[in-house]
Formats: structure tokens, C-alpha cells, sequence
């Protein structure tokens, strides 16, 4: 299985550097296809118009390699939704999408509505709380999708530093990803090793054919990163899968709690693929300091998922219209 993984690495592993702008737009011109880019957000109005801006200016206005910039709010009590506006997306509200079926919580919902909210041939999904964002983020996994034909879903890799209030820029480089290196790491390792060469199992940067997405189920909370990497394996092979280096990746950090919380629903997204059976608790205890003692706070972990969107009714209907 190295052996296996090492070939993988060779082949599929490159750095956004590889495909310059211009080669990726005679491509997307030769075949025809169209881009979305996809933002799910909750209270992300620090920013996503950033993130916003950097993409519209650089890779809709100054090159026409993005067709579609869709961000979809799950409900912010903040100004996403206006700023992200402003920058120039088209947002979306998560309920606005398929509203016969009542909104569940959780980013996986968000990303599986999506497809229902977009059009183009590639979807391309980024996290709307990334700092000093790069259009690299972008143009770098949507790249091979673009150049190979034979590819059918690519996740970025990059540095994830770890920055805690208190601490100066740069203590803690590359120690990020906490919940990659206890939970989904080893989970792949030892149950996919096929899949062991992907550096962000669990990035929320990542773009694949939509004739791919439609096809997959989405775990509807924090496990969606991992389900549709599983999946996505399963459904296509390891060798149309590939990833791109886009540099270092800065965002806001959870605490440990919230962390524990992720770290359950991954857990459970990974025994639902290996065993397609049932948690038999499906909850999470955890224990926060009161006055007198520590105190049990009981969560539930994400047991939902949603089927693939082409057996949504709505989604067979647009693709006839």
C-alpha cells in the first residue's frame, strides 16, 4: 500500500504554481466548462468579503476562470449576507434552497443545498473565514480539473499554522488541524490506506465535477469532509483523485470543546462507511469547570445525512428544464 501512495503522491500532487492562469483559461474555453465557487458561511462578516473581493476581482473580472460566486448564508445574526453582497457574490440563503425540506444544522447541509443553488460543471467549495486569502485557493484545485479529463475531485493542501490569542504570529507554524492529526489521520490510515497521501483530509478547500457530487451523500454536519473523500474514493478511484499545494492557510481556530465535538461526528462518518450501521449513543459528553466542580454537558453528535442530490426531485427537474 506505500508503494501505492508514493505513486499516488508522484502523480497527483502538485503545486498551484504548476498551471499557470492562462493555460487554465485556453482550457476552460476548449472544453466548455463552467465554475462555480461556493462559500458556505455563519457569521463570517470579518471575512468573507474579502474573500469575496480577491475572487471576483482576479478570477471573474481580470480572468474570466470563475463563472458563478454563490455564497450560501446558514443563518448569520451578523452582516455576512450584506457584506458579502457588497464584495459582489450572489448570496443564497440555506432556506431559500429546497424549502420543503426543513434546514438541518451543520456546514455538510449548507454544501449538499449548494448544488441545488448552482449551475457550473466544476463546484469549488471555500470556507468564508480565511485571512489574507489567495485567489491560489481557487485557481489552484479548480486547475486539474480544467487540464485532465480524468479527474474528478481535488482538495488543497497548505501550511495551517496555529494562532491562539496571547501568542505572537508564528509560535506554533503547522500545528493546525488538530482534529486531522488525532481523528481523521489515523482513521485513514488504518481503514483507508489508499487515501493516507492527502496532506487536509479535512480542508474545507476542495473542488470536484459536479456529475461527481451529485452522486455522493453528504453527512449534514462536521463530517462532510471526510464523507465525500471516503466516497468520493469509492465512487471514482484513487487515481481521480489529486491535490495542490496553495501555501499556508490562516483562519479562526476553535477551542478544544468544539474540537471534541467535530472530532465525534468525524468519528461517526467514518463508522457509518465502514460498517453502515448505527451509533448506539449517538451523543457526546463533555465537562466545563462550574463553581462546584466540573459539570456534564451532553451534545449530540451529527447523525444525519442527506442522499445524493440527483435523487432529489427539484434537482431532476432543473436538469430537464
Amino acid at each position: 500500500m506505500l508503494d501505492e501512495v508514493e505513486r499516488w503522491l508522484a502523480g497527483r500532487s502538485w503545486s498551484a504554481a504548476d498551471r499557470p492562469l492562462d493555460v487554465l483559461l485556453a482550457a476552460k474555453q476548449a472544453s466548455g466548462t463552467t465554475v462555480s465557487v461556493v462559500l458556505p458561511a455563519l457569521d463570517e462578516e470579518a471575512t468573507v468579503g474579502e474573500i469575496v473581493d480577491v475572487i471576483r476581482r482576479e478570477l471573474v473580472e481580470a480572468v474570466p476562470l470563475v463563472d458563478e460566486l454563490v455564497v450560501v448564508d446558514s443563518g448569520s445574526a451578523d452582516r455576512t449576507a450584506e457584506v458579502a453582497a457588497k464584495a459582489g457574490a450572489r448570496v443564497v440563503h440555506r432556506d431559500a434552497v429546497l424549502p420543503r425540506l426543513p434546514a438541518l444544522p451543520g456546514k455538510g447541509e449548507v454544501l449538499w443545498r449548494s448544488l441545488l443553488a448552482t449551475t457550473g460543471d466544476v463546484v469549488c467549495f471555500v470556507d468564508a473565514d480565511l485571512r489574507d486569502f489567495s485567489a491560489d485557493f481557487v485557481s489552484g484545485i479548480v486547475g486539474p480539473l480544467l487540464t485532465d479529463p480524468d479527474l474528478q475531485f481535488v482538495k488543497a493542501m497548505y501550511d495551517r499554522p496555529l494562532r491562539l490569542s496571547g501568542l505572537p504570529e508564528g509560535d506554533s507554524p503547522g500545528q493546525g488541524g488538530r482534529v486531522t492529526e488525532l481523528v481523521a489521520r489515523p482513521l485513514l490510515n488504518l481503514h483507508w490506506p489508499q487515501l493516507a497521501g492527502f496532506v487536509q483530509p479535512l480542508g474545507g478547500e476542495y473542488a470536484a465535477r459536479r456529475s461527481l457530487l451529485e452522486r455522493l451523500p453528504f453527512p449534514v454536519g462536521y463530517g462532510v469532509e471526510l464523507g465525500l473523500l471516503v466516497d468520493a474514493l469509492h465512487t471514482v478511484g484513487l487515481d481521480a483523485l489529486a491535490q495542490v499545494d496553495v501555501g499556508v492557510r490562516i483562519h479562526r481556530h476553535q477551542d478544544g470543546q468544539a474540537l471534541g465535538r467535530m472530532a465525534a461526528a468525524i468519528y461517526r462518518t467514518a463508522q457509518v462507511r465502514l460498517s453502515r450501521g448505527h451509533l448506539v449513543r449517538p451523543e457526546l459528553t463533555q465537562f466545563e469547570r462550574g463553581p462546584e466542580g466540573f459539570v456534564p454537558r451532553t451534545y449530540p453528535v451529527d447523525t444525519e445525512e442527506r442522499p445524493p442530490m440527483r435523487e432529489i426531485e427539484e434537482y431532476g427537474q432543473r436538469r430537464v428544464a
